[in-house]
């Protein structure tokens, strides 16, 4: 399929992409604030800059993009222009993931992986439910908690 957008329109749309305060983020931050829950914001000191710390809790969540992190679900598709850059953006993003996951469990953090999927699309969870998982799993001791979308 051709773009309908000129490669200049696309690549300005692109860069508008944030990385921080997205959507979903905002949405889990203000939900679990209002729970009672204290944080941080994209602690520098911490591998990776989790999106969410709970330091009280020795707890991080990420909320991930499903495109951005090559998530395995309805939301991901490979993008049929330039799908080598692509294949290699996804793949790295993946690994530096990885490598941040491995660095933060190493320095005794627990982490929680909320996917886009299920805050948005077809497959969304409620989203009273997506937080009472992340409420429960942050006053437990479980070392990880995945939320993904129903598929």
């Amino acid at each position: 399929m051709i773009d309908v957008v000129t490669p200049a329109v696309r690549s300005r749309m692109m860069a508008g992409i944030r990385g921080t305060n997205t959507k979903p983020e905002l949405m889990l931050r203000h939900a679990l604030h209002a729970r009672g829950f204290r944080y941080r914001l994209h602690d520098r000191r911490l591998p990776g800059k989790p999106d969410i710390v709970f330091p009280r809790y020795e707890a991080v969540i990420h909320a991930q993009g499903c495109f951005w992190h090559g998530h395995d679900c309805h939301l991901f598709k490979w993008p049929s222009s330039r799908p080598e850059f692509w294949r290699a953006k996804i793949a790295r993003n993946r690994e530096v993931d990885q490598r941040n996951e491995a660095a933060l469990q190493d320095l005794g953090w627990r982490q929680a992986v909320v996917w886009e999927c299920a805050l948005k699309g077809s497959a969304r969870l409620e989203f009273s439910e997506v937080i009472r998982r992340c409420d429960t799993w942050l006053q437990s001791r479980k070392p990880r908690l995945e939320i993904r979308g129903t598929s």
